[in-house]
């Protein structure tokens, strides 16, 4: 029995229902569809869209409107699911939603962006700290979202251009190398490609979609313990909708 696991910032769940969501979402077929910023309060989700047809749904929305947000759509149900990592100055901006399954634990999470300002360069990396403090050590883990960070250069097209860009900074960079080489997480893409040229986000302005010059900013990261279960880890750049397409991962 397989499960096929699915991450996508959707850019606007309000704005990605006009563009089909529903019609995607049931074509996409994922046991389990997690999403991040979805930048609206649940009451202001169209009900379809919210009680999505042989799910089970769930949402945490930032205190500030229009802004942030994750959701957790699930064909099984899940044991338990907790809201936030209980830390007041991140969890008043909805990023965190953890989904307890029988045999792992899934952390759908949209971690900041740390563009506007060196304050909030320090919250994401204060952000990703907690997050370590979270998975440390936790055997059955899966963390998935938009990481807001390319880990290599092989992860964006200009990474030379970009070395000094909050989002391939070395210090952002570095808690990927944490994350992966001190804490024992598989990054699952690379484990299955080491090709270049893959990305999960583009920017809209420069219509860099259409040439393909992009940045791998989503994943799926697996406790090793984890992974002998997973069987694939895959991008889909055919799935429009938003600035980011969905990755995803099947778990045995």
């Amino acid at each position: 029995m397989s499960k096929k696991l699915l991450s996508w910032n959707v850019n606007g769940i309000r704005a990605v229902a006009k563009k089909g969501f529903l019609e995607i979402a049931s074509e996409l077929d994922a046991d389990i569809l997690c999403l991040q910023e979805t930048r609206a309060f649940p009451e202001q989700i169209p009900a379809v869209v919210r009680d999505m047809q042989g799910y089970h749904s769930y949402f945490v929305a930032a205190e500030r409107g229009g802004y942030s947000g994750v959701a957790i759509y699930s064909k099984e149900e899940p044991q338990d699911i907790r809201v936030g990592l209980g830390v007041p100055r991140f969890d008043i901006e909805g990023r965190v939603l953890i989904a307890e399954y029988p045999d792992f634990t899934l952390l759908n999470c949209y971690f900041p962006n740390g563009g506007s300002s060196e304050e909030r360069l320090q919250y994401k990396l204060d952000f990703y700290e907690e997050v370590s403090r979270y998975a440390g050590g936790k055997k059955n883990l899966l963390i998935c979202g938009d990481v807001n960070t390319a880990h290599k250069e092989i992860d964006l097209a200009r990474p030379k251009e970009n070395r000094k860009v909050t989002g391939f900074l070395p210090i952002e960079c570095a808690w990927l190398d944490k994350l992966t080489e001190e804490l024992g997480f598989v990054d699952t893409f690379r484990a299955f490609s080491a090709e270049g040229g893959q990305y999960s986000w583009w920017d809209q302005k420069t219509r860099a979609r259409e040439r393909n010059v992009g940045w791998r900013i989503d994943y799926f990261f697996a406790a090793s313990e984890l992974m002998p279960r997973v069987k694939d880890a895959f991008i889909l750049p055919q799935v429009m909708g938003s600035d980011h397409c969905p990755v995803g991962i099947v778990l045995e």
